[in-house]
């Protein structure tokens, strides 16, 4: 398994969450709406924005039925979100200002090319077209990057996938869980999935997330996502297929945080007692022996004379056997430490 070199960036099992905003059609046709879309998105801390590119008459056949949460027949549809090719170049430039990796997900030959010219760390392939063998086999001979949304996806078809790559010498995948429902129930999130996927494929896996909210998203990058792909929108009550399941500019800063900090409380998994900055509370509020009643020096400590209470002055308490038993060397007051040097 591969680490993934992007332009401003890294993926890998050893490198910090990929954070992706997808932005997808969400720029509603507008070039501007796109660059402030991507200016936003790097100031909310992600990684990188992604667009689709697409042509109807090559992606759908016009005899589709109409598909139950569109108004209008999906070959329409699809050809009004269709992205301008011309601002691919423009984009990335925004991109580049912003320190913002720019990734989209062609779907045919003609964009596979464009995302080549403009240096395109690498290609996504959407949970609908990644049974499309053709496409994956030349995405993978690009050399760049490929990253799969797993939705819908059976063992078999990922694997089909996955060995396309492998055939074309191209270990740099990524594989996403995913639920292609929009939006998706959170019972159907299915995350333990990104743990099957590694081990059967030795592949970097993470989340394509179109729950609503933040929630299952961050608990992915808990469990090991090390990609999290969200769809991003500027206002959730624009028109459009992709809007509202997306979140805002607002929540996306806050998304990112989240995952920052889950990142940083996972630690090194050592367990080596008091951290550092503990200390002062293990010092003064944890447990240790304490005599429980005036203690003469010379008297035979018993087991009714010594509490086990705070603070932590005296004898750990996993030794109070050790302490029953011995003798007083000088006075020890009620409520006095019982330490080693007084017995």
């Amino acid at each position: 398994m591969k680490k993934i070199k992007t332009g401003f960036y890294a993926i890998g099992n050893d490198e910090p969450c990929y954070i992706i905003a997808e932005i997808g059609s969400n720029h509603n046709g507008n070039l501007d709406t796109a660059f402030e879309m991507i200016e936003r998105a790097a100031a909310a801390g992600v990684n990188a924005v992604k667009f689709q590119t697409f042509k109807a008459k090559n992606h759908y056949s016009k005899k589709t039925n109409k598909i139950s949460i569109y108004k209008e027949d999906i070959f329409s549809l699809i050809e009004k979100l269709e992205i301008d090719r011309s601002w691919h170049v423009k984009l990335a430039e925004v991109c580049k200002k912003n320190k913002v990796d720019f990734l989209d997900s062609p779907c045919d030959s003609e964009a596979i090319a464009i995302a080549l010219s403009v240096d395109m760390p690498l290609m996504k392939v959407a949970s609908f077209d990644m049974v499309d063998v053709r496409l994956i086999d030349e995405i993978s001979k690009t050399g760049k990057g490929v990253m799969f949304s797993a939705g819908m996806a059976n063992m078999s078809e990922i694997e089909t996938a996955v060995n396309i790559c492998r055939q074309n010498k191209n270990e740099q995948i990524v594989v996403l869980q995913c639920t292609s429902i929009y939006p998706a129930p959170v019972n159907l999130s299915n995350l333990r999935a990104m743990d099957t996927m590694a081990k059967a494929f030795n592949v970097i896996v993470g989340y394509s997330d179109h729950t609503l909210g933040d929630h299952i998203a961050c608990a992915s990058v808990a469990m090991g996502a090390k990609v999290i792909e969200k769809h991003y929108t500027l206002d959730r009550n624009d028109k459009g297929p992709d809007h509202i399941f997306a979140i805002e500019p607002n929540e996306l800063k806050d998304m990112v945080n989240k995952i920052r900090d889950i990142e940083v409380s996972l630690g090194d998994g050592m367990k080596n007692g008091p951290r550092e900055e503990e200390q002062e509370f293990y010092k003064n509020a944890r447990r240790s022996l304490i005599a429980a009643r005036d203690i003469v020096a010379g008297e035979i400590i018993k087991d009714e004379d010594i509490l086990i209470k705070r603070p932590n002055y005296g004898i750990h308490p996993s030794l109070i056997n050790q302490v029953i038993g011995r003798k007083a060397l000088g006075n020890i007051g009620q409520d006095d430490p019982i330490t080693w040097d007084k017995i």
